[in-house]
């Protein structure tokens, strides 16, 4: 299964960039993450246990998994930041951000592939209920809240978060 998200930023795609790159700081710019804990750092590659949480009215789920994170900088008017899920219900996903300019601004789009079999029940059930339940809100979450700090914070190319 693969989805995509995406949302129009205005303010320069190195300031989006700068802003989503550093997962670890994601909890206090964030506030649907609880937490994220650095577990290794292999280069420009670095491995984390992520927590946020999905509310369901005035249920909240709290969403565990762990990621490798790392920029892809083979396309300068591409600027992608990659994760792979290495444990968790999601693991084996791939995510993609891919962050491009658009007029003076820039477009952000989350790309998230992700195939599980289930006995019985195929490769594409389970992928469609963590992307209709879990990853496409926490994802529009995350892309709303970076919109807001990049347009504002981000404006002169300096981040105060």
């Amino acid at each position: 299964m693969r989805s995509a998200i995406s949302i129009a930023v205005a303010a320069p795609p190195e300031v989006v960039f700068g802003l989503a790159r550093d997962v670890g700081r994601w909890p206090a710019l964030l506030p649907h993450y609880r937490s994220v804990t650095i577990e290794a750092r292999r280069g420009s590659h670095v491995v984390a246990r992520m927590v946020a949480v999905r509310s369901f009215g005035p249920i909240t789920v709290p969403v565990t998994w762990r990621a490798e994170q790392w920029p892809d900088g083979s396309d300068p008017t591409d600027l992608r930041l990659r994760f792979r899920h290495v444990r968790g219900v999601t693991r084996g996903m791939e995510v993609t951000w891919h962050i491009r300019a658009l007029g003076g601004g820039a477009l952000v789009t989350i790309d998230h592939d992700f195939v599980r079999p289930v006995p019985l029940l195929g490769e594409d059930f389970l992928p469609a209920v963590v992307d209709r339940f879990f990853t496409r809100h926490i994802a529009a979450h995350t892309l709303r809240t970076f919109k807001a700090l990049a347009e504002v914070d981000g404006a002169d190319g300096t981040l105060r978060a």
